[in-house]
């Protein structure tokens, strides 16, 4: 029997969509630049839980009234919890956020920057009946019945298995925050904590300037990037995954004359960088790292998920140094 909170089923990354024609039973679904969130809906109301557990709910009393509202008691569902930014026409990951840190300006923001559930799944229905052993496909229709004239704040998530539609989620509305596509088979059980589908996020490279290493200039670990504003500020707009191996030596030689001894007075970020700089919604605490004069260009592959003006939620991976390239030559901030 299912009990508060679940771990919902997981997908692992995939390195390119899937060919088609594809195999039998293979759906889509568009990968939302959101919060992964399973909705309770009991007699007394409505709880969320993100996917590590934790009770959203206080967060969100929007989203809970309209499950209140319009689902059954015993209903659960699995979705993804967005704020569509109107004025841009797409998703914004930062008023998400800032659900969690307005704190008493709470009941405002709720009013100005509405948040909806995008439900992709159906574990239980609203006669208490668990459908984890059913194949996805029946939990699917049963999801559509449930949700049918429902408001506007539960959204069923778009599902295909036509390429051309697939390909249009997965290039033409990077604009509107889709990251990428969820790759599901219709005929498979529902298996909480367990990883069943898979993900494939849209990649690209970029150049950024380098600000920084954790780790040691000899030794860097992962590399701090930045891009200038149209002020000449250097804004942090992004972290790499560790550095690989091969990569360190090429790397050690170009940072090693740059990297500043102790923390700069002259470098234009602080020392350690704030928790507020952070690019971990997890990790809160100030970061020690070596400070490099900003004068090499990195390449990057980044995956296109910004928070803010122009800074890369997720780690980027260092692909090579650009020494053909200043840092005169890298695209300001996006305003």
């Amino acid at each position: 029997m299912l009990c508060w909170p679940v771990e919902p089923m997981r997908a692992e990354p995939m390195p390119s969509p899937p060919v088609p024609p594809y195999a039998e039973a293979t759906v889509l679904e568009p990968k939302w630049d959101g919060w992964r969130s399973l909705a309770w809906v009991n007699r007394d109301g409505a709880r969320l839980q993100s996917r590590h557990g934790r009770d959203l709910t206080a967060y969100f009393p929007d989203v809970c009234a309209a499950l209140t509202e319009h689902l059954p008691a015993g209903v659960i569902v699995d979705g993804e919890l967005v704020c569509w930014d109107g004025a841009h026409g797409r998703t914004a990951f930062a008023d998400l956020r800032r659900r969690i840190t307005v704190g008493r300006g709470l009941a405002a923001e709720v009013a100005q920057r509405p948040a909806h559930l995008v439900i992709f799944d159906l574990l239980r229905d609203g006669r208490g009946r668990e459908l984890l052993d059913q194949p996805l496909a029946q939990r699917r229709r049963r999801l559509q019945r449930l949700l049918a004239g429902g408001p506007s704040q539960l959204v069923l998530c778009p599902q295909t298995t036509d390429p051309d539609l697939a390909r249009a989620w997965f290039t033409d509305y990077a604009v509107a925050g889709i990251e990428g596509l969820v790759v599901k088979d219709a005929a498979k059980p529902y298996r909480p904590g367990s990883v069943g589908w898979g993900k494939v996020r849209r990649k690209s490279t970029t150049e950024l300037i380098v600000g920084g290493v954790t780790g040691t200039a000899a030794h860097p670990g992962s590399l701090l990037l930045g891009r200038y504003d149209a002020r000449g500020r250097l804004r942090l707009v992004a972290q790499s995954h560790p550095v690989k191996a091969m990569q360190r030596s090429e790397l050690a030689a170009s940072l090693q004359p740059m990297a500043f001894q102790g923390a700069g007075a002259g470098h234009p970020w602080p020392w350690p960088l704030p928790a507020g700089w952070s690019m971990s919604l997890t990790d809160r605490h100030p970061l020690p790292y070596v400070q490099v004069e900003p004068l090499l260009v990195a390449e990057v592959e980044v995956d296109g998920v910004t928070d803010g003006p122009g800074r890369h939620r997720h780690l980027c991976r260092h692909v090579r140094l650009r020494p053909d390239l200043s840092p005169d030559d890298v695209a300001l901030v996006s305003p």
